[in-house]
């Protein structure tokens, strides 16, 4: 390879890095805006007062669905992104990270059903208001299961992207590497609980701080620092 193609490839390979970064970014804003900010405020006390406040914000119910459907969206090209970026450490183990990512994709997309569902139980006229604040409840709780589900494919994927950090020859793409396993074993968890253990699955939502702190980490390295070059040699880099 000369000199000049080997440093347009290292221009190409940052320029994709911190378009990963940014569709991290993307995905982690569209997360929180979109669930805690947006629908989680609507959850009421009762499915009745759910079933109002959603009618009450339909425009903001409306938006985070939005959001979500952009966070699919980046997941998919990051899901890509990642593939070409991580290759060089381990083709097989970066091909495996991106189907994961791209089935947890499939997955959420196909789960966004379950809120517009919510918001057409809201407005039919064939049940009464406890009947339609049943429907709403029960779509909006069918989301919930079917995120967590998706999340079991977020979790290998996680596994997998964190040990081809690990295999760098960067000590602060270890680091995060390590964070990230850290996160699948969150997102593990979590979703067990959600499935066998539903009543404990609030109390371990605290732990959903670790997952964010690594994505964070892993989206301002690709962000601002971009990736080394993973073809280097086996040296430790900063």
């Amino acid at each position: 390879m000369t000199t000049q193609t080997h440093t347009t490839t290292q221009m190409n390979t940052q320029t994709y890095a911190r378009i990963a970064g940014l569709l991290y970014l993307i995905i982690i804003l569209c997360g929180i805006g979109g669930e805690a900010m947006m629908r989680a405020p609507l959850i009421g006390k009762t499915a009745t007062d759910t079933l109002a406040n959603i009618l009450a914000a339909e425009t903001s119910f409306r938006v985070s669905l939005l959001a979500d459907v952009l966070m699919v969206l980046a997941d998919v090209g990051i899901g890509a992104l990642l593939y070409f970026l991580l290759a060089p450490v381990d083709k097989m183990l970066s091909f495996l990270a991106m189907a994961f990512r791209l089935a947890q994709a499939a997955i959420l997309g196909l789960n966004l059903v379950h809120l517009q569902q919510a918001i057409t139980f809201a407005h039919t006229s064939a049940f009464n208001t406890a009947q339609k604040a049943a429907l709403v409840n029960t779509s909006l709780q069918s989301h919930a299961i079917g995120y967590d589900l998706g999340l079991f494919c977020f979790a290998l994927n996680c596994v997998f992207v964190g040990i081809l950090l690990l295999k760098t020859h960067n000590k602060a793409l270890k680091w995060i590497g390590m964070s990230v396993i850290l996160a699948a074993l969150v997102y593990f968890t979590g979703s067990i609980l959600r499935l066998v253990a539903p009543t404990l699955a609030a109390t371990f939502a605290a732990a959903y701080v670790i997952p964010l702190i690594a994505e964070l980490a892993l989206c301002g390295y690709l962000l601002f620092r971009g990736l080394p070059s993973l073809n280097a040699p086996a040296k430790d880099t900063q």
